[in-house]
């Protein structure tokens, strides 16, 4: 397996990205008539991250990676539950400050990470496929179509299992329509730090991955072919890795 050097970084700014935007949705936010969480300023960039992964590295390396963000979503959620159950001492007074900026029902919990994991695929299915189809070409649509999709499967859900039987289908329509087009604003905003960012990647690691035989089930941590091919000359095989 050739020496990835950026990989652990990417993947480790990717999960403490993610881990910050739970915090940051304990605040909503009104601006010009959108009213959506404070976490719509970070949360896309775990889409921009996620393409990134995704163009560079690989389906298969990029599925490893949502599956870590998620298990830091719930040991930061269950870490935070736990300390609000414990008393407070005495001569600490901000207890209920603790609770109300900082907690989540279980059901916005979990909106919220079954909404990230299924729009975190979409997004990186559909941009392994656009590359695969267009040879690589036409880079920034890659980017920004793939986030329209994922974006929207991430939006549809988490207001979906938040929101149902709260507001009415139109609020939450058009609350899903401000928080979409306000993720995929972010992406276009990003493109001149997100493309410059895969070229150098690219010629860094010297990887520039096309997912043409990739199993794309979410349910498995590596692909099988590439898995099986890299044990071959451990078998004694004259077949050389990948």
């Amino acid at each position: 397996m050739q020496n990835r050097k950026y990989l652990l970084l990417l993947a480790g700014v990717f999960c403490g990205t993610l881990v910050c935007t739970i915090i940051l949705s304990g605040k909503i936010v009104s601006i010009f008539g959108l009213t959506f969480p404070a976490s719509i300023v970070l949360f896309p960039a775990t889409f921009m991250f996620g393409d990134i992964l995704t163009e560079v590295y690989g389906y298969s390396v990029t599925r490893q990676v949502v599956w870590a963000g998620l298990i830091s979503e719930i040991v930061w959620v269950a870490g935070y539950w736990t300390a609000a159950a414990l008393p407070p001492a005495p001569f600490w007074s901000a207890q209920d400050a603790f609770v109300t900026v900082l907690g989540l029902t279980p059901r916005i919990a979990v909106a919220g990470m079954t909404a990230y994991v299924v729009g975190e695929f979409v997004n990186s299915y559909v941009l392994a496929k656009l590359k695969v189809m267009t040879g690589g070409r036409y880079l920034a649509v890659r980017l920004v179509g793939s986030t329209v999709f994922g974006a929207a499967a991430d939006t549809v859900i988490v207001l979906g299992i938040a929101f149902a039987g709260i507001y009415t289908i139109s609020q939450m329509f058009w609350m899903g329509l401000s928080v979409w087009f306000l993720k995929v604003v972010w992406e276009l905003v990003a493109l001149p730090v997100s493309m410059p960012l895969i070229a150098w990647l690219k010629r860094q690691e010297n990887e520039d991955y096309y997912d043409r035989d990739t199993d794309f089930s979410p349910f498995t941590l590596a692909d099988r072919k590439r898995s099986l091919e890299r044990a071959r000359p451990a078998a004694g095989s004259a077949v050389s890795p990948l």
